[in-house]
């Protein structure tokens, strides 16, 4: 997935609109009253940049669903800021940049792997839920059950056709991964991870039906977990990433570049995993060559052994610590019927910032 593009995409889908690290405030409000009009603009794919001719036709043939698309990237991103928040590689974004990441994604790193696979699983997401929902017309509910129903429920409700988000994510997130080289298999490997862990993770949701609630029938459908919990889980593959070294084929089509797990005797990756090839720089100074901004300034965790401790987040320069003021409620009495009332209490924290 190229995110110069999605940038691109994001920006013009959004235009008009308050943008923040290259991602638009209002996106559902932009956008919630433009499908039609959208869709009555064919120049719309065509004035985007940088698509490949893949990516052109499934804009024209898809246009009402690629608001979907931009939303599952803005959900991707955000979830990586949240299980990155306390690394010395945050996940940042920079403002007034197409190149939302800076060089970060250029090398072929853990992060790279993390961004494409999270981002993937986000657009899989966004485009099922948005079905789910009745906002496009050219996709809906799940009416493939999974089975006979089980005792005590029956089939009912809209089940989340998953597998629709998972082909529109592949179409067109996979359409620039078509080089014979190294990069290009990497992230095909890790968007598929990506989406695959949307597919491991669907499960039953339940209805009661019955007098007072007594549940003496069930109605249950398919349902996409919470997107915390995909990225909770991806988290934990890019803990687990298998480092791969590049192999050269000689092909009829040209030299061809694969991928092979490095270590022998670890166990090789499968489809679920995350793969990369180089290394990641520490992120401890500010670097514009790797995209790194430091780590100077950011809060830490003094009693914290990991690495938002400031031990490890700092690099080893130690902390300033400050003490700050804040304004909470406090002694809070319920009152009956019905209201709560609190008194303003201020609280002194100790504020810990790497040097």
């Amino acid at each position: 997935m190229d995110y110069h593009l999605l940038g691109l995409i994001l920006s013009f889908l959004f235009s008009g609109t308050k943008v923040l690290a290259g991602y638009p405030i209002w996106w559902s409000l932009a956008l919630g009253q433009q499908y039609t009009s959208l869709g009555s603009q064919p120049i719309l794919c065509g004035s985007i940049p940088g698509l490949v001719p893949k990516q052109l036709r499934f804009c024209r043939n898809y246009i009402e669903i690629m608001p979907s698309v931009a939303e599952g990237v803005k959900l991707g991103i955000q979830e990586c800021q949240h299980q990155f928040r306390g690394r010395r590689w945050n996940c940042t974004t920079i403002d007034d940049s197409l190149a939302i990441f800076g060089p970060v994604l250029d090398k072929a790193t853990r992060e790279s792997a993390f961004v494409h696979a999270i981002a993937s699983a986000g657009v899989a997401f966004a485009v099922t839920r948005s079905c789910a929902e009745g906002t496009s017309t050219i996709c809906g509910c799940d009416s493939h059950h999974k089975g006979p129903p089980g005792d005590g429920w029956k089939w009912g409700g809209c089940s989340e056709d998953a597998d629709f988000g998972v082909l529109v994510s592949r179409e067109f997130a996979d359409a620039r991964e078509n080089r014979p080289d190294a990069r290009s298999a990497m992230n095909r490997h890790n968007n598929e991870a990506g989406r695959t862990t949307i597919l491991d993770h669907m499960h039953l949701k339940c209805k009661c039906h019955g007098l007072s609630g007594s549940c003496e029938v069930k109605t249950c459908w398919w349902a996409q977990p919470d997107f915390r919990a995909i990225g909770d889980y991806m988290k934990d593959k890019y803990d687990s990433a298998s480092e791969m070294v590049v192999e050269k084929h000689r092909e009829s089509r040209g030299w061809v570049e694969t991928l092979r797990a490095k270590y022998a005797l670890f166990k090789p990756p499968t489809e679920r995993d995350l793969v990369y090839y180089e290394n990641s720089p520490n992120f401890c100074e500010p670097n514009p060559e790797t995209g790194s901004f430091g780590t100077r300034d950011r809060t830490c965790n003094v009693t914290s052994h990991g690495i938002d401790g400031c031990d490890l987040l700092c690099c080893g320069r130690g902390h300033n610590t400050r003490t700050e003021k804040r304004k909470e409620k406090c002694h809070c009495i319920f009152h009956w019927c019905c209201y709560v009332s609190c008194q303003e209490c201020i609280r002194i924290y100790d504020v810990h910032t790497c040097k």
